[in-house]
């Protein structure tokens, strides 16, 4: 029986588009699973513009403050679902099928992280359509979309890899699960849904210097036309800190994992 190795460069793209068209199947038969992550964000969004908007100040329509915040926290509620998929695949005795194949790891967790971006893009288009037809109407031009998309991109990127690692320590899905837990929870201490300066003075510095912040005030910035300021590469430094660290853990937690 081979070794199922990290990466292997020879195979490791051929691998790759195998394993995502896998993950992707794999997503598309968990309807359950599926419909939660298009629909949950989109009821997030009703909830908030219709039952809590009218109460909230923000010096503009509520609609308009709050679409880049759900768009994060359906971002990050698809990418936390990675951990339950690989914690699936790890104690399901997949892995030992793959070893004797000789397919590349990295391959598996790529396939996995693909397969995430692939859903929250379905995700964010579902999120956009309905906000346009509740009054979300964006001054952002092609470039500034350009901009917010690649931002959204890292983002799901970093916390997909992030799902990864925690699959890869979580010994069943139900404790890989709880990790959905604590993305949801997160947008909710930041900029996503109330301005920071209405919160309670000591949770302050944590809403403004947690990751969602940057990449929630970027997007705002970009979709509405009004500067971004720090924001933006405050986003990026935190998104490519998290990926780096990420996939290196990610590397590490798998060959102790298979070895």
């Amino acid at each position: 029986m081979s070794e199922l190795t990290l990466a292997r460069p020879a195979s490791l793209g051929g691998d790759a588009r195998v394993m995502v068209g896998r993950s992707v199947r794999l997503s598309l038969r968990n309807m359950d699973a599926l419909f939660t992550a298009l629909f949950l964000p989109v009821m997030l969004m009703l909830l908030f513009v219709y039952l809590f908007g009218g109460a909230i100040e923000t010096g503009t329509e509520y609609v308009t403050y709050v679409v880049p915040g759900v768009i994060l926290l359906c971002a990050g509620f698809g990418s936390s679902l990675t951990a339950v998929a690989v914690t699936q695949d790890m104690n399901g005795g997949i892995m030992d099928r793959f070893r004797s194949m000789d397919i590349s790891g990295a391959a598996v967790l790529a396939g996995h992280v693909v397969a995430s971006v692939s859903r929250n893009l379905m995700s964010t288009v579902l999120v956009l359509s309905v906000a346009f037809l509740i009054g979300f109407r964006p001054s952002a031009s092609v470039v500034d979309y350009l901009a917010a998309v690649g931002v959204l991109l890292l983002f799901v990127l970093a916390f997909s890899w992030v799902s990864a690692a925690v699959g890869l320590i979580a010994r069943s899905a139900e404790a890989a699960g709880g990790f959905t837990f604590l993305v949801m929870f997160l947008p909710y201490p930041s900029s996503a849904f109330v301005p920071i300066d209405t919160m309670p003075s000591w949770i302050h510095g944590f809403a403004e210097h947690q990751p969602f912040t940057p990449v929630i005030e970027s997007m705002r910035g970009l979709l509405l036309g009004t500067p971004v300021g720090n924001s933006g590469w405050l986003a990026v430094a935190w998104c490519g800190g998290i990926l780096l660290v990420a996939v290196t853990a990610s590397g590490f937690l798998f060959r102790r994992r298979i070895s």
